[in-house]
């Protein structure tokens, strides 16, 4: 498996494996699939942060992160998700290696913090911890210990207060 930045050749397979990762019912676009493009049309996609795994040649995962607010601070905190693997490829890794290779990139990119809304007992396996505990504030107070973040090699204490996703989120 090979994990790499995402190439505009790679936004329609990209679209298939969010619509595949979430289908909650047939017929169906899960909201994820497009909000990535969303993000990535309206500039709040990150594209070093925007991550494909591939296997055999073909994107059978993937993961970004977007642009945030942390209070008045719009560079240190980012944004995690969606994280998405095809079906067939979810329970073999895969997940794990884009989390570990987005969280490296955005480390080597400075920023302080990678904030996401997600599954405690996921996530805690890679250092996230609940947001509150760092005194970062949820857009929406009952997301409670979904709401978590990760610290990285910028972070400060002083990075702290109300988190606020990039404008797409807000649309679903």
């Amino acid at each position: 498996m090979l994990i790499r930045r995402e190439t505009p050749a790679d936004h329609a397979a990209i679209h298939v494996v969010h619509s595949e990762a979430f289908r909650r019912e047939a017929g169906v676009t899960p909201i994820e699939a497009p909000l990535v493009d969303e993000l990535r049309a309206e500039g709040d996609l990150i594209n070093p942060l925007s991550l494909v795994a591939v296997r055999d040649g073909a994107v059978v995962g993937h993961v970004c992160c977007s642009r945030a607010r942390l209070g008045e601070d719009t560079a240190t905190a980012v944004g995690l998700g969606p994280l998405g693997v095809l079906p067939a490829h979810q329970a073999a890794g895969v997940g794990s290696a884009l989390v570990h290779a987005v969280l490296g990139a955005a480390d080597a990119l400075g920023h302080g913090l990678v904030v996401l809304l997600g599954d405690p007992a996921y996530y805690s396996r890679f250092g996230f911890v609940t947001a509150s505990d760092l005194s970062v504030t949820a857009p929406d107070p009952q997301w409670g210990l979904h709401f978590q973040a990760r610290t990285l090699a910028a972070y400060e204490p002083t990075q702290a207060g109300a988190f606020e996703y990039a404008p797409a989120f807000s649309r679903i």
